[in-house]
């Protein structure tokens, strides 16, 4: 199982969101290439930034997106504001190792269908379930469609991953129970990345016996120093280490 160390930015600087709210971000004053020097360090594998602000439809963070991009020694999950063909392919001219996009699979899908088939491996599909359905631009926006509907209609899309997140478990903090996401894992027929369930290092070991769980997004909890990204990696690689059977 992979673990995504994530990063989100507002206004050029790093955050949190708290509850969800664009409006209440949690400020982090950490210095992004510092941050992202030290993940890579550590051992990680990918890593997931999102910018708030494309959510919204600004551009203010375009720069130190690309700079982040080009500077980061590991392949970077790039999300926020995907919901035009022109701007998913910008990023991937610009480095970005996938894109991630929701509200444009909910409105497009026959696009993002193409797009997944034009650039294999690197159109990730974003389920954001928020009491029962599926929710798009940036959680605000209620579909008609329920996560399991939704992930149907994209069965035989060749996306890179699917990143499902349970908005109820993220924005409540309450202990994840990972039933929504280990069900739509066992009905996905492409890897799923889970998505504002882990808190500490217990939800990871949870999550590397969930089957076709491939990954997870940890952000909150490393900017709370609550996980540290060692421990969280080096769990994740030993959950599925073999045991040598003695007679």
């Amino acid at each position: 199982m992979i673990i995504y160390p994530t990063m989100e930015l507002q206004n050029g600087r790093c955050v949190t969101l708290e509850r969800g709210r664009l409006d209440a971000p949690m400020l982090w004053h950490v210095d992004p290439f510092e941050t992202v020097s030290g993940w890579a360090s550590a051992g990680a594998e990918w890593m997931h930034l999102t910018d708030l602000d494309a959510v919204e439809g600004g551009d203010g963070n375009a720069e130190l997106v690309e700079q982040i991009i080009r500077k980061a020694e590991i392949p970077v999950q790039l999300a926020g504001g995907m919901r035009t063909r022109e701007r998913i392919e910008h990023w991937i001219d610009k480095g970005a190792g996938r894109i991630v996009v929701g509200t444009l699979a909910a409105r497009d899908p026959a696009l993002v269908k193409e797009l997944a088939k034009r650039h294999p491996d690197q159109i990730v599909l974003s389920v954001d379930v928020w009491q029962g359905y599926v929710m798009t631009d940036g959680w605000r926006s209620q579909s008609a469609y329920t996560p399991e509907a939704f992930i149907d209609a994209f069965s035989d899309t060749p996306f890179a991953a699917i990143v499902v997140t349970d908005i109820d478990s993220d924005v409540e903090e309450v202990e994840a129970k990972l039933g929504l996401i280990s069900g739509l894992a066992a009905q996905a027929r492409t890897p799923v990345i889970a998505s504002g369930v882990v808190r500490a290092a217990d939800d990871i070991s949870r999550l590397a016996y969930v089957p076709n769980i491939a990954g997870a997004l940890v952000g909150r909890a490393l900017f709370r120093k609550a996980l540290s990204l060692e421990d969280a990696l080096s769990i994740a690689a030993g959950a599925h280490e073999r045991v040598a059977q003695f007679q």
